[in-house]
């Protein structure tokens, strides 16, 4: 009865922590989800790739503070407890939401606008930056060893649906308000109920329950957690992170959110056919996740990675191309699914072979921050990138830049150890 018992309180713990992941994600991917609405009320001109740019910068300067988030952050869990940080992050998330659901606009406060806009994607940087760390790092803990690799997909089940929600309720406004509107206040909504989900979050985290490899090394005072000790004792280990996730990071952001610029700015489609075609394919993509996850227990994590690299390196370029000359929705929707099912390689284990690279004193830190590292360098930087090749005339340029990296990180994969093997996380 208690084995039963401490299975049923697992799992309840398991959905609490990827209840929260969903809302924080679903806060910060709104901002990608919206772009085409406020980044007129931000950036005012005449050239929409212009304004894009502009508003492609801001989400890329939230990326840049994930570093500090998942330092500051990833200590703090370390030392303090999963359900601490994870109560921090969402916290951060929150405020964010709030200021950009009611920030003033360009032409109502001038330059002061895209000011107080870019304030509140620091914040929610520092948010995710924390937020990654501390699920991966919670629900890998969590999960027992040999559905390790199935639980812990639950973040990027999450972070998809995140995702997803952020899309449907876009698909929603656009069903029940003009463009006009949705242009001048209806872009303002989201954000709003991104807000107040927090606060509920905040709630529930409050009650999950710790993790046994933070009440196991917190009885037994070892050495500690700081970026110090994480290149100082475990460089190998860091420096792989940040291998490992640099050519999955790009290939996901290429794939996801800037697919639905991509159907508008280069194939030609209309914005809601668009954000269509986005959402059929990530809530197939989302439903891939804990397949991958359970097949990374039965064959390790591995292959999987090996498969998201070869099939990523051969096949980015080619889906790139047909999607410029696609005709119909159904035609963009099987070449961005094709993309995002050749991703899941990757997204599906991700978290848990960067937990089972660190002994638990520094596990939330060192998945974290060499995560961030890496995610501020190629997957903030996707759309604007991609777009930067646009505006040049150089547009294929970003297909080859994606491909590239992608082939980096197989050459990792290749090289790395089986980490359900060699796993540092001791608990079942």
């Amino acid at each position: 009865m208690s084995k039963y018992l401490a299975g049923g309180r697992r799992l309840k713990s398991i959905i609490g922590g990827s209840t929260g992941n969903l809302v924080e994600w679903y806060d910060w991917y709104v901002y990608s989800a919206f772009t085409l609405y406020f980044a007129p009320s931000f950036f005012p001109s005449d050239d929409p790739t212009a304004q894009l740019l502009s508003a492609a910068a801001v989400f890329a300067v939230g990326f840049v503070v994930r570093p500090l988030g998942a330092w500051i952050m990833g200590v703090y869990a370390d030392r303090n407890g999963r359900k601490s940080g994870l109560t921090l992050s969402v916290t951060l998330m929150c405020l964010g939401s709030l200021m950009i659901a009611v920030a003033p606009t360009h032409a109502q406060v001038g330059a002061l606008s895209p000011l107080i806009l870019l304030a509140a994607r620091l914040l929610q940087g520092l948010s995710v930056g924390g937020e990654y760390g501390a699920s991966a790092t919670y629900l890998s803990e969590m999960a027992g060893r040999e559905r390790r690799g199935f639980f812990s997909s639950f973040q990027y089940v999450t972070l998809i649906c995140g995702q997803l929600l952020a899309l449907c309720v876009l698909l929603v406004l656009q069903s029940i308000l003009p463009p006009a509107d949705l242009e001048s206040w209806g872009w303002r909504i989201p954000f709003g109920i991104g807000g107040l989900l927090a606060i509920a979050v905040f709630y529930i985290r409050r009650g999950l329950m710790e993790t046994e490899s933070f009440q196991n090394v917190k009885a037994t005072a070892s050495m500690g957690s700081s970026g110090w000790i994480l290149f100082r004792h475990y460089p190998r280990q860091a420096f792989l992170v940040i291998a490992l996730t640099a050519g999955g990071t790009l290939a996901f952001y290429a794939y996801s959110t800037y697919m639905q610029k991509f159907l508008v700015n280069t194939s030609g489609f209309s914005r809601e056919a668009a954000t269509e075609i986005t959402a059929a394919a990530l809530f197939v993509f989302m439903l891939l996740q804990p397949l991958a996850g359970w097949l990374s227990d039965r064959i390790g994590r591995r292959p999987l990675l090996i498969a998201f690299g070869t099939c990523g390196a051969l096949f980015t370029y080619p889906i790139f191309r047909l999607l410029e000359a696609a005709d119909n929705s159904f035609t963009a929707f099987l070449l961005a699914l094709g993309a995002l099912v050749i991703v899941t390689g990757y997204t599906a284990i991700n978290a848990v072979v960067k937990a089972e690279l660190f002994p638990a004193h520094i596990r939330a830190l060192g998945v974290a921050l060499p995560y961030a590292l890496a995610n501020a360098l190629f997957g903030g930087t996707a759309e604007y990138v991609a777009l930067w090749f646009k505006s040049i005339d150089l547009e294929r340029g970003f297909y080859w830049y994606v491909t590239a990296m992608i082939a980096l990180s197989l050459l990792v994969y290749l090289r790395m150890p089986e980490t359900r093997k060699a796993s540092e996380i001791a608990e079942d």
